[in-house]
């Protein structure tokens, strides 16, 4: 039997992120979401996700995250991990460019 993956999207500072992780429960903490074992694609071949590298820089390192239940969109049960994103909550647009922009000419 093949353990569940769950993508999870919540608010957090006026952006939304969509992370995935194998473990989403009621959390010990009273009103919080419990999601731990996050899971980040593996840093194979020359092309880099800038989005990927930074929820891996910010969440990397956590064993369990504690989320406020009003701060959780939804959690889905998914076959595969897509890609992880965060975006502006009230544009919808990525908050991640993948490159540096060029300065415009004066």
């Amino acid at each position: 039997m093949r353990k569940p993956l769950y993508k999870v999207t919540f608010l957090n500072a006026g952006r939304v992120y969509e992370l995935y992780a194998k473990h989403v429960a009621a959390s010990s903490l009273w009103g919080f979401t419990e999601v731990s074992d996050l899971v980040f694609d593996a840093r194979d071949g020359v092309v880099v996700d800038p989005t990927e590298e930074r929820l891996r820089d910010e969440f990397g390192g956590t064993r369990v995250l504690h989320l406020p239940m009003q701060s959780i969109v939804r959690v889905e049960e998914v076959e595969k991990k897509g890609q992880s994103a965060i975006r502006d909550a009230a544009t919808g647009e990525t908050v991640v460019t993948p490159f540096p922009l060029p300065a415009k000419p004066r």
